[in-house]
């Protein structure tokens, strides 16, 4: 099995200065979510609420591109473009750091190692409780990650977060309060300048856009003995597909994370075969394959193939 590398050689040499195409979509994005808060009240519910949670769940995938080092070869460029935190909730910082260490795939969905995994050990599955273990549940179907994924991923990141700091974690502490003061920007322009409620901000803005961006990570890892198999592809995604920037191809991404978002499809397209064949036919058609097989039926076993203990 191999892997076409012509493309990849050339965009290497084109990206190390400035990724045109990923500063116009930062300029688009920033625009519309400029233009959604401060035209709010003239907004139709339906819309404010898609133009809102579009923009949070497009900055947040933009976010995930400057962590890899896009769009520009210096970084401190690239963190003032994607650490502004429209979402609210999530540290730009600590999501930097838990992301790349995702990336070690010979530990991927590992429940000790990947920090994004959903998976537990049988020790770490006594310890939720019987609601802890209920809301696991509901939140492994498709349903259940976009009604209560969002709430669970936010308390879940700032329980974490003021354990750490409670402990003495003076780095997180210094992230949590560059945090602070970028989130303090976004609420001056949002309730200050545009007079929206914290309410409706948090409502049609951050917990709709987090779920549209969970259903990017609801199928795209699942627990396998062979690592190489833990990694999905959703095709055939037309708008969601451009919303994720084109990480639903995510064997692709895992497989050459420094590609720039728009030359992904180029790349899987090249070497779809070769992928499909390393990842042991992991693809989805769309993600209406996704939600046809999964909307309240769960994705995951609660407990990870590498546990020992099979209490549950």
């Amino acid at each position: 099995m191999s892997f076409q590398q012509v493309s990849f050689q050339e965009i290497e040499r084109v990206r190390r200065n400035v990724e045109w195409p990923t500063m116009a979509l930062a300029a688009l994005i920033y625009g519309l979510w400029f233009a959604a808060t401060f035209f709010w009240r003239a907004l139709p519910w339906p819309a404010l609420v898609l133009l809102g949670g579009v923009a949070v769940a497009w900055q947040m995938s933009l976010q995930h591109e400057v962590i890899h080092n896009h769009p520009t070869r210096w970084r401190r460029l690239n963190r003032a473009i994607g650490a502004w935190p429209l979402a609210i909730w999530l540290p730009y910082d600590i999501y930097r750091v838990s992301h790349l260490q995702h990336h070690n795939d010979n530990r991927l969905t590992d429940p000790l190692d990947d920090p994004e995994s959903y998976y537990f050990n049988a020790a770490q599955w006594r310890a939720l409780g019987p609601l802890g273990r209920a809301l696991w549940r509901a939140q492994s179907t498709l349903a259940g990650r976009l009604v209560i994924g969002p709430a669970l991923a936010m308390v879940g990141l700032w329980a974490g977060e003021f354990k750490r700091v409670a402990h003495g974690d003076r780095r997180h502490l210094a992230m949590l309060a560059r945090h602070a003061l970028q989130a303090g920007v976004v609420l001056v322009w949002v309730v200050g300048v545009c007079g929206m409620p914290l309410w409706i901000y948090f409502w049609a803005f951050v917990y709709v856009g987090t779920a549209l961006a969970l259903i990017r990570s609801f199928a795209e890892h699942r627990a396998e003995t062979d690592v190489e198999r833990r990694t999905a592809i959703v095709e055939g995604s037309l708008l969601l597909g451009p919303l994720f920037l084109f990480n639903n191809l995510h064997a692709a991404h895992h497989l050459r994370a420094s590609l720039p978002w728009y030359d992904i499809p180029r790349w899987y397209r090249l070497n779809r075969a070769a992928l499909i064949a390393r990842n042991g036919g992991l693809v989805y058609r769309s993600y209406f394959d996704v939600a046809r097989r999964y909307l309240f039926k769960p994705h995951d076993e609660a407990l990870h193939p590498s546990t020992q203990d099979s209490q549950a």
